[in-house]
């Protein structure tokens, strides 16, 4: 093998790694951006689990109030 056949090879390898090192990156970032979006739904379902809680303590509360007016009439 000539020395320009191994020095092609080299190029391609470098090409290679230098494409994979763009694919990790991306990935990375991808991660991280998922990650950050993961971590506000989890807030934003908490927060709608407590305010779910709460609605649903009005209402038995109201329904509670409406039975205490019934038995009174």
């Amino acid at each position: 093998m000539a020395a320009s056949d191994h020095l092609e090879q080299v190029h391609q390898l470098t090409d290679k790694i230098d494409r994979l090192c763009d694919v990790v990156r991306r990935l990375l970032d991808e991660n991280r951006s998922l990650r950050t979006s993961q971590d506000q739904l989890i807030g934003e379902r908490a927060a709608l689990l407590t305010k779910n809680e709460q609605a649903r303590s009005r209402v038995e509360a109201m329904i509670q109030r409406l039975k205490s007016l019934e038995h009174n009439a």
